[in-house]
């Protein structure tokens, strides 16, 4: 039987000048400049959209606002006559007191429905998770299907009404979607319904945050528990705050489509904002510069109102 022949030292380092030379035979050169370029093309078509449909169109669409444009026909510069005619309008008027409401409301009762779920639901309570995930399942809802559900809840023979007559309270009983008084207040439970879970969420990831011996170091100082509330938890929860009442403000400015479908803006025009004004004005009336105007004093009014809130709010976190 023949001996194995053992390799040496030699055998090894030819071996490994083999292989280094493959390897680098077949490694493509550093400064080859088409690799590094494929991201920046890739990303030049999703670039070129954005700047299209987020910059042009608005501009764009700004420009008609001072023109008596139809949609078909050619514009007409106008100056500005549509913005007088908003003024002098009641329906637009209206429109804008009613965003205004629903807005300020939003912030005011969403954030303090949500503030206090996030507070019920931190702690250790079995059944935290299954209530959080409840109270969190409006937010991904569909819009109109939450109007339609409450659409039926405030029915003349809905829930509300057959819940009061059950209770004897026949005499509270109304068409609460049919009333001028009482429509947009059932527009503003529904926004209030549907926007409180965010707010948990966001406050319950800054009750999170919170470090516990803040709290427990309080308790032992003899504070009561309203005022670790106020003095600990409350500062905090700042930018929980800013977060979230920038987003439901930003909401209740642009509510439209639980409006179309609750109520329509009716009735007798009880429950216009200036977004269903848009909507009617462009795509029902025709008039798209009039249109295109109301969106503009949206726009206008959507930044304004958030850029003020949040230099205050970020104020309050500084002082914090």
């Amino acid at each position: 039987m023949p001996a194995v022949r053992e390799r040496g030292p030699d055998v090894h380092r030819a071996h490994g000048r083999r292989t280094r030379r493959i390897v680098t035979a077949i490694r493509p050169a550093r400064n080859y400049a088409g690799p590094r370029r494929a991201p920046w093309l890739l990303a030049v078509p999703a670039v070129a959209l954005l700047i299209v449909f987020r910059f042009v169109a608005p501009i764009e669409g700004a420009r008609y606002a001072f023109t008596n444009w139809d949609g078909i026909g050619p514009a007409k510069w106008i100056g500005l006559r549509n913005f007088v005619e908003i003024w002098n309008s009641p329906v637009t008027r209206g429109a804008i007191w009613n965003t205004l409401k629903l807005a300020i409301g939003s912030v005011l009762v969403v954030n303090a429905v949500g503030l206090g779920l996030a507070l019920g639901l931190n702690r250790t309570v079995k059944s935290r998770h299954i209530l959080r995930s409840l109270f969190f399942l409006p937010v991904v809802l569909s819009p109109l299907a939450s109007a339609y559900i409450w659409g039926y809840i405030f029915d003349y023979h809905g829930a509300v009404n057959r819940l009061l007559g059950a209770l004897g309270l026949s005499s509270w009983e109304r068409p609460w979607l049919g009333d001028p008084h009482w429509a947009l207040w059932a527009v503003f439970v529904l926004v209030v319904w549907q926007f409180s879970g965010l707010a948990m969420v966001i406050f319950l990831a800054g009750l999170q945050g919170i470090p516990q011996e803040l709290d427990e170091a309080a308790a032992v100082d003899g504070a009561s528990s309203w005022l670790r509330f106020r003095r600990v938890t409350l500062p905090l929860l700042a930018p929980a705050i800013t977060i979230s009442s920038t987003l439901t403000l930003i909401f209740g400015l642009r509510i439209f489509d639980q409006i179309l479908a609750l109520t329509s803006g009716g009735p007798d025009n009880a429950t216009e904002t200036l977004a269903t004004q848009v909507y009617e004005q462009t795509f029902e009336n025709g008039l798209f510069g009039y249109g295109a105007a109301i969106a503009l004093v949206l726009g206008v009014l959507v930044t304004a109102i958030v850029i003020t809130q949040l230099v205050l709010l970020r104020t309050r976190e500084a002082r914090a």
